[in-house]
């Protein structure tokens, strides 16, 4: 049974960083592309970054150049580093796998930017 499971989340200051954590079980860690989305109140679920299994990175226009996602396939977890935080990245964020054309979901984790 596959398992995501964010954490780090919280509230922060505009300017402010945050760290979020994405830890996997339950599947071939190592050989998924691992992603980041995020959904605001009002709004579609949007891809923030993803990391494929050789490390190959994509961002989000929006984001790129303060947000940096990274994966260490001993401990199964993958890290979205953001910084420079600003109001409008307040969304829940999600952790995303995909193999072989199977998406699996974490349940997600707020993050909330103050002004």
């Amino acid at each position: 049974q596959v398992q995501l499971v964010e954490s780090g989340g919280g509230l922060v200051q505009a300017g402010g960083s945050l760290r979020l954590s994405c830890a996997a079980s339950g599947m071939f860690f190592s050989i998924s592309t691992m992603g980041w989305y995020r959904q605001a109140p009002g709004k579609q679920r949007e891809l923030v970054a993803s990391i494929t299994e050789n490390s190959a990175t994509n961002y989000a226009d929006s984001v790129k150049g303060r947000f940096t996602i990274s994966r260490d396939n001993a401990k199964n977890t993958v890290y979205l580093q953001m910084s420079s935080l600003k109001p409008e990245d307040t969304a829940v964020y999600y952790c995303n796998a995909r193999l072989i054309g199977v998406a699996y979901w974490g349940q997600g984790t707020q993050v909330t930017i103050s002004s």
